[in-house]
């Protein structure tokens, strides 16, 4: 979660796979993790379907997009570490600026750390695993729980949902696989770190969550990369299944270089009285394109989406949040907010959708934007679609800028404008860092310090 502008440090590989992507790249990334067979043809048909779908041309700008200059496979270790001192130095310096080690002792569960695109660091505390929790990553979930990973893995986001999803499947590397038993309720947040350190490198992270009936898991990721001059392309894949009266929180903070395409697929399925919550924060990156969903199948299952959104120079954040109700009984909500500065552009873009038998259903769609100067953008990009009439659905949208009769009067209370404008905007922002622990809401609010600084007054 660090806010980083140093730029990288040279570090070896252990392997990697040339620019551009083909049949033999992906028989490559296989062979690389000795995968059964179904998976190598799973990755073979998500490949050809990646190839057949057209770039998405609604949205961000995606012509600069150049997939024949990425590295989509880079290993930097042989195999992965249960224990610090076992990971290499400059690759431990690194989670160590980050401050990994240190909330893995204070205030988590379990930490997996991924760098390029393998994990190099996964520990679960015993507790957890002696009360069946699986926390590991998917490659090694894929070898020592088969069925499991069988049974789950992309039933929720299927290889054909969209290109960057394709993408994701025909070349998905490390990511974290999360298995909660029936009745087991986490009391610490399990977290992952995901880190990419080359230049023109892709990362495709692939999470699987699986919570059984009754139990509750906080899973937090943190994403970030350093400045190149050449862009790096991001195209994660989350699946979560919630079973009945579950809850899943799942929470990310990414604070990804400038030149970074952030383009992920996010989706959750709801069984009776779940819950389920996607906070999603967004700084850094050129372009993010990215809208956590949740289908609520199941009676009294409830969903919320809160997210905030950062542009500045050069970079357009679209995002927003998705909720689909199947099943009677269900509420969700999503609140959007956004920062447009120094010319960037936020875009809200968002599904409602009621279908045909889901009674009694109630939803609110919250979106709030404020732009900090008279070059930046804000656009908002609603849907919704209700097909019963027993239901009810509130939208709000509201655009502002700096209030500044609120700014005179915290001066007039002894503040600095800078200090009066930085407190309005974390004032703006308060609904989004309520859902975070503690030391998450503290470094959130440092970040949004840092991304205001010199950019208002």
């Amino acid at each position: 979660m660090a806010t980083e502008s140093e730029h990288a440090q040279h570090s070896e590989s252990y392997f990697k796979t040339g620019k551009g992507l083909n049949r033999e790249t992906v028989i490559t990334i296989s062979n690389q993790k000795n995968e059964p067979g179904w998976m190598t043809d799973f990755r073979l048909k998500a490949l050809e379907i990646f190839e057949k779908k057209p770039m998405p041309s609604w949205g961000a700008d995606l012509s600069e997009l150049d997939p024949s200059d990425i590295y989509y496979y880079v290993r930097p270790l042989e195999k992965s570490h249960d224990s610090w001192d076992a990971v290499p130095a400059n690759i431990k310096e690194t989670f160590e600026k980050l401050g990994i080690p240190q909330a893995e002792q204070k205030m988590l569960a379990g930490v997996g750390a991924q760098f390029e695109s393998e994990i190099v660091y996964k520990r679960l505390k015993k507790e957890w695993a002696d009360q069946g929790v699986i926390f590991t990553d998917l490659n090694d979930a894929l070898i020592n729980f088969p069925d499991l990973v069988k049974k789950y893995f992309a039933t929720i986001i299927p290889p054909h949902d969209n290109k960057f999803a394709a993408l994701n499947s025909a070349v998905w590397s490390g990511g974290s696989f999360v298995y909660v038993p029936q009745g087991v309720k986490i009391d610490l947040p399990l977290q992952a770190y995901f880190r990419i350190n080359s230049a023109s490198m892709g990362q495709f992270e692939r999470t699987l969550i699986i919570a059984e009936p009754e139990s509750f898991v906080h899973y937090v990721e943190g994403c970030s990369a350093p400045i190149y001059r050449r862009s790096s392309l991001h195209s994660a894949v989350v699946e979560i299944s919630a079973h009945e009266r579950s809850h899943v929180r799942y929470t990310t903070i990414q604070n990804w270089a400038p030149n970074v395409y952030n383009l992920v697929t996010k989706r959750a399925v709801a069984d009776a009285h779940a819950f389920v919550q996607w906070v999603d924060g967004n700084f850094g990156s050129k372009i993010t394109m990215k809208y956590p969903a949740i289908i609520l199948r199941g009676k009294f299952a409830k969903g919320e989406i809160i997210s905030i959104a950062v542009a500045g120079k050069n970079q357009h954040q679209d995002s927003g949040g998705k909720i689909i109700h199947t099943a009677p009984n269900t509420t969700s909500s999503i609140i959007a907010k956004s920062i447009s500065k120094d010319g960037g552009r936020s875009s809200y873009r968002g599904l409602l959708k009621v279908v045909n038998g889901a009674h009694s259903v109630r939803s609110k769609v919250q979106c709030e934007a404020l732009i900090l100067d008279k070059h930046s953008r804000s656009d908002t990009y609603p849907t919704i679609d209700v097909k019963e009439n027993d239901c009810d659905i509130g939208h709000e949208a509201s655009v502002s800028c700096v209030d500044e009769e609120q700014l005179l009067y915290l001066m007039s209370r002894g503040l600095s404008q800078q200090q009066a404008r930085a407190m309005m905007v974390n004032g703006f922002i308060d609904a989004f860092v309520q859902l975070l622990p503690m030391e998450y809401a503290v470094e959130i609010n440092r970040l949004i310090e840092h991304e205001m600084e010199g950019s208002i007054g």
